[in-house]
């Protein structure tokens, strides 16, 4: 799609300089003149090209230098308002096509400030300004003049080159216009609704947390990086403006995304309109040639919602970390309120000790979606993460989980599910648990609990393991129907949440060390350690050594703390699925581990991703937040989280 058009029109203004040139300033308060070309400056290079500025080093060569590009077409135009890019791309005219990436860019970023560009798409033009650098980005900058070019020049067209294939040389696509013809899938949602961006991959084949894959530290690890590096790219909107509403802020509306079609990570994505190649905020980007606006963005999406996996069984087993459910509300605890809402209020609580919604409005649209999720997912029993610990709140002893259980009853229309008590003898103190908690529910015409539920709070205390986590806790189940002669086996769920990567300490075996694996590894160590030498009392005391070791770990699947499973003979229940999307790469943080006998019952086991690839948007947290309403109440964005289910049959044989 080549640009070009006529001289753009002259508009002048009246001005405090000379009339023989246009300056473009940031501290210019008027919009500047037209006219002829002047000389270049003192201590100029004089006339160079384009290439010549940007070189084929991470610098321009001509940094500092006073510099006036040879005639060239603009191919983009950012406007100087608030929040926008201020400024305006241009590009060598017949350049572009399937081009020689080990070649110098051909186009440069011109930046003008808050200060109203004249100039518009297919402009013909020469620059002068300061050759530089801004983080990353070169750019013309200083007082920048433009003069116009009267004679006829060949058109840019879009490079086309696929995108994986510039990894080695991407510097020298910097601000050239870009038009693959190659299908991206949708790999990260999560700035859409806070910056208008959403993250591409080239190919099929999503990036992926290198510790998910190969073992800290390995070639295959940094394999894995530099391949994520290679076919990552962000999709943007042509500003720097945000889209959140608050006190003082109307919403925006966010770009790519509707309520009829709510993107998510998988996704195939096309570029349908000719983008500028750009790095800002330490990432390659696209972005649109001028702001984008609604309904008129540079990419087209197509995808289908996740179906539940078929995984058989006459007794399944869920795991699912349903995102802080409270039944406690931070407005009844004075909380300071987080995301503001344009029904004048807040979405959720923040800096107390109710982790949930903020005001009961708030909670029903959390419940609505958490009983959704929970009842589609329909396991015979569940282990839950992140649910309110009533007592440590004051409150009577399980009387979130009861509430929703009495939810998910009232919606399936029957008495479909119980909870799991865990005797006050199993747990530490009050005083020394968390305010959040793990749980387990089940459905009783499926399955029936064996004996009491055990915990491990022994080591939830001070100096214990899981004193900067939550308890384990484990009860085992026999299938009410099936089974056959021999009858149904006993299986044993372990549910777990281990301590989270982020809040590194700067000194000890927890700090970040840098090896993908977060802060608090050597926490998540112990912990796993202890699970796996506190389960040969669990599988004693149920008569089967058939174990479920499922939860959220904080850990990616070769990462030291499953190597804990992994060596005492548990197994993933799936090996490919993801559960999390964090950075632009998925990963499993939430794991299904099945000992031998267990295994040689299983019947199938998948992620349902409903959860992990969606824009925040989506989930109640994020209510009324931007322009558009994008909450529904089912089971999509119940949780930041996927569920993973698996089927076993009911039998030992």
């Amino acid at each position: 799609m080549p640009v070009t058009s006529p001289l753009f029109s002259l508009r002048t203004r009246i001005a405090a300089m000379s009339s023989g040139a246009l300056l473009l300033c940031g501290g210019l308060a008027a919009a500047p003149a037209v006219a002829a070309p002047t000389p270049a400056p003192s201590g100029s290079t004089g006339t160079v090209s384009i290439a010549q500025i940007q070189g084929t080093g991470d610098e321009t060569p001509l940094k500092g230098q006073t510099v006036t590009t040879e005639p060239s077409v603009v191919t983009a135009v950012y406007p100087g308002d608030p929040g926008t890019l201020g400024g305006f791309v241009i590009q060598t005219p017949g350049t572009g096509g399937h081009v020689d990436t080990s070649r110098a860019s051909n186009a440069v970023f011109v930046y003008t400030g808050a200060t109203q560009s004249t100039v518009a798409v297919g402009d013909r033009v020469q620059v002068t300004g300061v050759a530089g650098e801004f983080k990353g980005l070169t750019q013309l900058a200083g007082n920048v003049e433009v003069t116009p070019v009267r004679d006829k020049l060949p058109a840019v067209k879009p490079v086309t080159n696929n995108w994986a294939s510039t990894a080695a040389n991407r510097e020298n696509l910097e601000s050239m216009l870009y038009l693959p013809k190659e299908k991206f899938r949708v790999s990260d949602t999560y700035g859409v609704g806070r910056y208008g961006e959403l993250g591409l991959s080239a190919g099929k084949e999503l990036p992926a947390q290198p510790t998910q894959v190969a073992r800290p530290n390995s070639p295959e690890a940094r394999a894995q990086a530099q391949r994520n590096d290679a076919i990552s790219v962000t999709v943007d909107d042509g500003t720097n403006r945000g889209f959140a509403a608050s006190p003082t802020q109307e919403p925006r509306q966010v770009p790519y995304l509707t309520p009829e079609n709510p993107v998510a990570v998988g996704d195939t994505a096309r570029i349908t309109a000719p983008v500028i190649v750009d790095y800002r905020f330490d990432k390659w980007r696209l972005q649109p040639t001028a702001p984008v606006v609604p309904g008129k963005e540079p990419a087209r999406f197509s995808g289908s919602a996740d179906p539940k996996p078929g995984v058989g069984g006459q007794v399944r087993i869920a795991s699912f970390n349903v995102l802080n459910y409270f039944t406690t509300v931070g407005q009844d605890k004075g909380c300071r309120g987080g995301n503001y809402s344009m029904d004048g209020t807040y979405n959720v609580a923040q800096g107390c000790d109710a982790r949930g919604a903020y005001d009961r409005a708030d909670f029903e649209r959390q419940q609505a979606k958490t009983v959704s999720a929970i009842n589609k997912v329909d396991a015979s029993v569940v282990g839950l993460m992140e649910v309110e610990n009533s007592a440590k709140l004051g409150e009577p002893k399980d009387e979130a989980l009861a509430s929703l259980v009495k939810a998910l009853n009232k919606a399936a229309g029957y008495t479909k599910w119980a909870y799991v008590p865990v005797a006050d003898s199993e747990l530490q103190p009050v005083a020394e648990q968390d305010f959040i908690t793990n749980a387990i529910v089940y459905q009783p015409r499926e399955v029936k609990q064996v004996d009491q539920a055990r915990a491990l709070g022994s080591e939830a205390v001070a100096g214990g393991a899981f004193e900067n986590a939550r308890t384990p806790i484990a009860a085992t189940f026999t299938a009410t129907k099936g089974g056959g002669k021999h009858g149904a086996a006993p299986t044993t769920v372990v549910v777990n949440h281990f301590k989270s990567k982020g809040s590194a300490p700067r000194t000890g075996p927890n700090r970040d060390t840098g090896d993908g694996q977060g802060a608090w590894n050597a926490s998540r160590v112990a912990q796993a350690s202890t699970v796996v030498d506190w389960i040969p009392e669990l599988t004693a005391a149920a008569g089967s050594q058939d174990v479920a070791v499922l939860g959220d770990f904080n850990s990616y699947a070769q990462e030291d703390p499953l190597q804990e499973f992994y060596r005492a003979g548990y197994a993933r229940a799936a090996e490919d699925d993801y559960t999390y999307v964090f950075g632009g790469q998925v990963g499993s943080l939430d794991h299904m581990l099945i000992s031998p006998s267990l295994a040689k019952r299983m019947t199938g086991a998948a992620a349902w991703n409903i959860n992990s690839g969606q824009s925040p948007l989506l989930q109640y947290a994020q209510y009324r937040t931007t322009a558009l309403d994008y909450y529904v109440p089912n089971e999509i964005a119940s949780s930041d989280h996927d569920p993973f289910i698996a089927g076993f049959r009911a039998g030992t044989k």
